[in-house]
């Protein structure tokens, strides 16, 4: 079959990183980049299944991609096993300078979820791959709209705190001159209910004079 192998070729000889080809059943395949030493890479796939009904390529919920990655330079060594569903994405950071392998092999998935490692996908699939490596500006616009929802949620809860904080003191400020003014009123009412009892003393000294004047003026004492 000329689309699997040519397409492939055709695609990994464009300069861009978007790129699309068809895969026969579970057939594994694999391109190679070489990434300097602390590169950030993200990809983006979508593997569509050819459909004999509609004689279309279709998006299925029971296919699923086996993604693995392996430095080249050292031995193979793996640096990601990532299972996904038919469409998703999937990163890494490579750790050292050198030749690093790419491979995605579609693999079938239970209706439960689970993963048959062993069942293949029986028909051609379509796997469409948008990979951006570095800090790249579609690296920055995939991750910038995430990024700028949590910089406002930061700045709208960092709002409310100063929000909660002015609330505070305006509280303690109103509690400080509703406690001023307890006080204040407090000491008024204890001067007051003083000088209410040292009236009521000193008139009944001058009435207890005056009535013992008064009894001695009329000589009954």
């Amino acid at each position: 079959m000329w689309r699997p192998t040519l397409l492939l070729a055709a695609a990994l000889a464009l300069p861009s990183h978007a790129l699309h080809f068809f895969m026969d059943g579970a057939t594994q395949k694999c391109f190679f980049e070489e990434l300097p030493k602390d590169t950030l890479v993200v990809g983006h796939y979508d593997a569509l299944e050819w459909d004999d009904h509609t004689q279309t390529y279709q998006s299925k919920p029971d296919v699923g991609v086996f993604i693995t990655v392996e430095e080249t330079f050292d031995n193979y060594h793996r640096v990601v096993a990532q299972r996904g569903a038919n469409k998703g994405k999937f990163t890494f950071t490579a750790a050292d300078s050198g030749e690093h392998r790419l491979c995605f092999t579609p693999q079938n998935v239970h209706s439960t979820g689970g993963w048959l490692s062993s069942s293949g996908v029986h028909g051609y699939v379509r796997f469409h791959l948008d990979l951006a490596i570095g800090e790249t500006s579609k690296i920055e616009s995939t991750d910038k709209g995430k990024i700028d929802e949590m910089v406002q949620k930061v700045r709208d809860l960092n709002s409310r705190l100063q929000d909660i904080r002015r609330e505070q003191v305006f509280q303690r400020e109103r509690e400080a001159e509703f406690r001023d003014q307890s006080e204040s009123t407090n000491a008024r009412v204890v001067r007051w209910s003083l000088i209410q009892l040292g009236v009521l003393g000193i008139t009944c000294a001058w009435q207890l004079s005056h009535l013992r004047s008064f009894f001695i003026k009329q000589k009954l004492t």
